[in-house]
């Protein structure tokens, strides 16, 4: 029995969700476990590298990332990116039985959002029209209508680098995002071409001496650390709970056009087809906002969350108190007046 491509590509897609879903959860466990016995990460701590589940977590999202890489070589991306989406279902389902985060109900009914528009996307993907060679690539990426898109994303990117990060980069996260997201989509056409030509490589036919490999090459890493750099401002300037959306959004719109632009991915469906796969999409990143804009705010390590007031009953004195309760901030009501002894401390920190 043949396997089609786009079978493929769906299978490692799918593995890739699973594997990057569950290193957030074996990661997480990893930092909470190290921060228990040490400094926390994110005061400088470096406890974690010696924790197995923080590894375990590492190893996960590398074989995720990888199998993700691998889809794009098989299937369209019209497919491969919206299945991202997945991982936040695994995600959130095992951080509701492992960390004991709750999962709302609208977050459940988020995941299955995300579950039936990734079924509608599946059903109607387009097949894969695999290239012969890097030259035929190089051909697809010289068509006017995808040299506008690379020429109009390099002005926008180079703006909101020059012009608007400096003023806006600290207050509005669409700058971040914006650079990410741009050229996330030119990562990964460039990464689909790096693919084809290693298969095509490894099948007998080699692409190691066309200079268009090496510059389809080149665009992958210059895009990617660009991404990746600004994406990471993005988390250190932003809540999380926000970014994660947004650029979910942002990212699996351009990639999918810049895709269908360069790779014609649509050129061969009918209107019906085309416009099933656009309700599943839209059903996948209305499930994917209503799943983190329900989530329980999260309390890490047991430091309790901005605005929060947490009480100790203490039944020693207040000095014994204060080398047990490593808090910052104190308001101490003494509660003698009703003939005891115990001393409520309402820890007023962060508000």
């Amino acid at each position: 029995m043949t396997v089609s491509d786009n079978s493929r590509g769906l299978i490692l897609a799918v593995a890739s969700s699973l594997f990057i879903g569950a290193s957030f959860i074996f990661k997480k466990k990893g930092l909470k476990r190290a921060a228990a016995s040490g400094v926390r990460a994110g005061f400088g701590g470096h406890s974690y590298l010696l924790e197995p589940f923080w590894w375990m977590g590492m190893m996960s999202m590398l074989v995720g990332e990888a199998s993700n890489l691998v889809a794009y070589v098989f299937a369209p991306a019209v497919l491969v990116t919206p299945l991202g989406a997945l991982s936040i279902i695994i995600s959130a389902v095992l951080a509701h039985f492992m960390l004991k985060e709750k999962l709302h109900k609208m977050g459940i009914l988020g995941c299955i959002s995300c579950i039936v528009g990734s079924l509608v996307i599946v059903i109607h993907a387009p097949q894969e029209q695999s290239p012969s060679s890097v030259e035929e690539i190089w051909a697809l990426a010289k068509q006017p209508a995808f040299l506008i898109y690379t020429a109009a994303s390099i002005v926008i990117v180079l703006a909101l680098v020059l012009f608007f990060e400096p003023q806006y980069g600290q207050k509005n996260i669409v700058v971040y995002l914006g650079i990410c997201s741009l050229m996330g989509s030119l990562t990964v056409v460039s990464i689909k071409a790096v693919g084809i030509a290693i298969k095509l490589t490894f099948e007998g036919i080699s692409q190691v001496a066309y200079p268009q490999t090496w510059l389809f090459f080149s665009c992958a890493i210059i895009c990617t650390v660009t991404q990746l750099n600004y994406l990471n401002k993005a988390l250190d300037t932003f809540n999380t709970a926000v970014v994660s959306p947004i650029y979910y959004v942002m990212f699996t719109t351009l990639t999918i056009v810049a895709s269908a632009i360069m790779f014609k991915d649509w050129s061969h469906q009918n209107i019906s087809s085309i416009a099933s796969e656009l309700c599943g999409f839209i059903t996948i990143l209305s499930g994917t906002i209503l799943l983190h804009t329900t989530r329980e705010q999260e309390t890490e390590n047991g430091i309790p969350a901005a605005g929060s007031i947490s009480w100790y009953i203490w039944k020693d004195s207040t000095e014994s108190l204060l080398m047990n309760v490593k808090d910052d901030y104190f308001v101490t009501l003494d509660c003698s007046a009703y003939r005891t002894d115990i001393c409520s401390i309402v820890n007023a920190a962060n508000v």
